[in-house]
């Protein structure tokens, strides 16, 4: 599935002639390959030579190395250099940090330094809950990573972690003005892990657990939420079982089935498919399997020390056997957090009539989305140039909005389940449609929405 993206864009500065066939050549090149021209700039032209921008979208390092070669190989082009749009993007880093105060005349000093902020650490010290009202911690979010599942890539350890802790950061700017920040610990042993963010966490409001495997990630998690006094969530848990729970709430308004009446089938049962599978069973969807690399989870199943209790304990209560491909037969819907193309087009052909299909393998869903329409009335993914985007940028920035604005100290499943019930209503009964199930990641309701939701739920807590 060889899809053009954003994601490996380059742009190419290429000398050339000035004849006016020679703009012509190079678009056609980039055509030939498959590419998706995206601007052609002239930034230097005289009588004898032109310098031309090439920009384009590729579908991966290899396709643009075949776009450069296709375009060193017009007659008379020569090819300056080859930039990679992303990684320009990334140059420095996506953050810094500016003062929300006015350092201009020794006045300003006097206050926001010394002598004046002694007199804050004082208050602080008399009264310790004043540092929500005081400090940067009324609006400020550790992002805490180990390395150890980052993204589809794996163990890839902390630093290489970190432009994805940025980026994780920045949403929570861009959608509901939270500070975050990216920590990223270089262990991953469960006690550091806990102890390092219980003796960092006086600076923060929250802390959001990122890219922490399983099934070390469920006890970091309870852990800390037993040691601190501020929300603590892992959102490729919780963050992608609102997103699910909200996509299929919506889902089933357009096939017009219940959720106890579901059969559900699902490929993953990691951080993400086990707090789906719990979110799911708390909104009344009881029954689901469950299928890992060794096939079907049931309940006495040997060798599954690292699957979680209650996924064993809770789900396929039938205890089916056999493989994913078996046990797709009749099922009402499909929730994939797992690998890349494990599903066929027969395997979606035997589900039951207006069947779901979410395929979330990221980047490669685990069937091609394509061939799922052929069979499913809806199919979602986690990509962004596909519809129904399950993405957790809907859920994470206005939970956290909400739980700091509440001053709150815990997270519940009534806070989930309130952010997926905001979430699926930013679609109106208007715009609800087969492909259209979920929000924009960019509607500016939705944030907003899910922080309102959120904190009513704190506040009545």
């Amino acid at each position: 599935m060889a899809n053009n993206s954003p994601g490996y864009a380059i742009t190419l500065r290429v000398e050339l002639s000035p004849e006016s066939s020679s703009t012509a050549s190079l678009a056609q090149a980039v055509i030939d390959t498959g590419a998706a021209l995206t601007a052609l700039d002239v930034v230097e032209s005289s009588h004898e030579r032109m310098v031309v921008d090439v920009t384009c979208d590729t579908s991966d390092p290899d396709h643009a190395d075949r776009v450069t070669a296709a375009i060193a190989g017009i007659a008379g082009a020569n090819v300056r250099k080859v930039s990679d749009r992303t990684f320009l993007l990334h140059l420095g880093g996506k953050l810094e940090v500016k003062p929300k105060v006015p350092l201009r005349t020794r006045d300003d000093l006097s206050r926001a330094y010394t002598p004046g902020v002694a007199r804050i650490c004082m208050a602080i010290h008399d009264e310790p809950s004043d540092a929500r009202r005081l400090t940067i911690k009324r609006n400020t979010v550790a992002v805490v990573t180990d390395g150890s599942a980052v993204l589809g890539l794996g163990n890839i350890g902390p630093a290489a972690a970190l432009p994805v802790m940025e980026g994780k950061a920045a949403l929570f700017k861009q959608f509901a003005d939270v500070d975050a920040w990216p920590v990223c610990l270089d262990t991953q042993d469960v006690d550091e892990i806990v102890r390092t963010v219980q003796i960092l966490a006086p600076v923060y409001g929250g802390i959001n657990l990122e890219d922490i495997s399983a099934p070390r990630c469920f006890e970091i998690e309870a852990r800390l939420r037993e040691l601190l006094d501020i929300p603590v969530f892992h959102d490729d848990q919780h963050g992608t079982a609102i997103v699910v729970l909200a996509a299929l709430t919506n889902a089933l308004k357009i096939v017009k089935k219940k959720p106890e009446d579901l059969k559900i089938v699902m490929s993953g049962a990691g951080a993400a498919g086990t707090a789906v599978a719990q979110l799911l069973y708390e909104a009344g969807m009881k029954n689901i399997t469950a299928y890992d690399a060794d096939g079907a989870i049931y309940q006495t199943r040997p060798n599954s020390e690292d699957t979680s209790e209650w996924m064993m304990a809770n789900t396929n209560k039938a205890g089916v056997t056999g493989k994913l491909g078996e046990g797709l037969a009749g099922a009402d819907v499909f929730i994939g957090v797992s690998a890349p193309n494990i599903l066929t087009e027969a395997d979606v052909a035997s589900m039951a009539p207006d069947s779901i299909v979410f395929a979330m393998a990221n980047p490669d869903p685990e069937i091609d989305p394509v061939l799922a329409a052929k069979h499913a009335k809806i199919v979602a993914t986690g990509r962004s140039d596909y519809p129904n985007q399950i993405n957790n940028v809907l859920a994470f920035p206005g939970i956290f909005r909400g739980l700091l604005d509440a001053a709150s100290s815990k997270i519940t499943t009534e806070t989930l389940l309130a952010a997926a019930h905001a979430i699926a209503g930013c679609v109106s009964p208007a715009q609800l449609n087969a492909s259209y199930i979920v929000p924009s990641v960019f509607d500016p309701n939705v944030a907003k929405s899910v922080a309102k939701a959120v904190e009513d739920v704190a506040r009545r807590g």
